[in-house]
């Protein structure tokens, strides 16, 4: 680990002008994700500025009828809150199949959201890595690629976004909101938060430099069955190989969202008006224009498969 300054920040505004002022500097609250990347030299930011103390803790009903969610608000509080349970479930469920028990208690909503892709290539610094390395190419394209995106994806980068949390808020339509180093604030839709590879995959995010995050707001609740389904190599703390959030109200429809296919949550929602003709007929149109390796062609069946269960489980109820 390189040497680096630190700084505890008194206020979002004055955490988001260290950060600017400082080129690399990086927020850290929990830190499950960055100080790993850390230790191996991917991340290497010459100033940490500490936001735990912001006050940015808090789940808070809103005059919408929805919930604003801290960027702090710790996985385990925000799965457990009885609001998110009765009225999110699926978002519930998601965080609860994300990591261990230990990493939900330090992880907070803001860097679950920014947690950065598992991709083998991008932890093994020997290899090409456009994401860690720009221009350097990418390893998994003809390496090894069983985990690795099916759509979106571009010659590039083939890496999936991590997150469970960042499927159901996707689902959900939220929408995050931050601070620039100004003091203006912005909201930012969760469609448009996370970014596509294309030629630029070291951009993941609409942020742009020092802006922090300081919350997110969900909408008005949708009511319907809420189910999060998570197809992984073991029961726990694994990464989605697919993963599928659905809300499906009583007629049948409702909408639908995946991870593990995409370098970021995939949702599109003109596919939700095929809800009604089962999972084959919903993935056909999620997964339109896929490009498989011959390791990872089992997502589009897998994909299948998983939204017909899913659809039969909500029409149990």
């Amino acid at each position: 680990m390189k040497v680096f300054t630190y700084q505890r920040a008194q206020s979002p505004a004055e955490a988001a002008a260290a950060a600017a002022r400082t080129p690399g500097a990086k927020f850290i609250a929990g830190g499950t994700n960055l100080l790993d990347l850390m230790k191996l030299e991917i991340e290497t930011p010459p100033h940490l500025i500490d936001v735990n103390g912001l006050g940015l803790d808090k789940i808070e009903a809103i005059s919408q009828g929805g919930l604003r969610i801290g960027a702090l608000v710790r996985n385990t509080d925000l799965a457990a809150d009885e609001r998110v349970r009765r009225d999110y479930g699926v978002l519930s469920r998601a965080l609860l199949a994300g990591a261990s028990a230990q990493l939900r208690n330090k992880a907070t909503t803001a860097g679950n959201l920014l947690q950065r892709t598992r991709c083998p290539y991008f932890y093994d610094t020997n290899q090409g890595c456009n994401k860690r390395q720009p221009g350097s190419g990418c390893s998994a394209i003809a390496g090894y690629s069983r985990n690795h995106a099916v759509v979106g994806v571009s010659d590039a980068c083939i890496a999936t976004h991590p997150s469970d949390m960042a499927v159901a808020m996707q689902l959900l339509d939220a929408n995050v909101e931050t601070v620039r180093p100004d003091g203006s604030v912005r909201t930012i839709p969760i469609a448009d938060f996370h970014k596509l590879p294309g030629s630029t995959p070291q951009i993941e995010h609409a942020l742009q430099p020092g802006e922090l995050i300081t919350g997110v707001t969900l909408p008005k609740p949708l009511g319907g069955t809420h189910i999060y389904r998570k197809v992984r190599d073991r029961s726990s703390y694994a990464f989605a190989l697919v993963s599928v959030a659905a809300v499906v109200q009583g007629d049948g429809s409702g909408r639908v969202a995946l991870g593990g296919v995409a370098h970021k949550p995939w949702r599109l929602p003109a596919a939700d008006a095929s809800l009604p003709q089962g999972g084959k007929a919903v993935a056909e149109q999620l997964l339109a224009g896929a490009k498989t390796t011959h390791e990872n062609a089992y997502k589009i069946p897998l994909v299948q498969r998983t939204l017909s269960s899913v659809l039969a489980e909500a029409k149990k109820g």
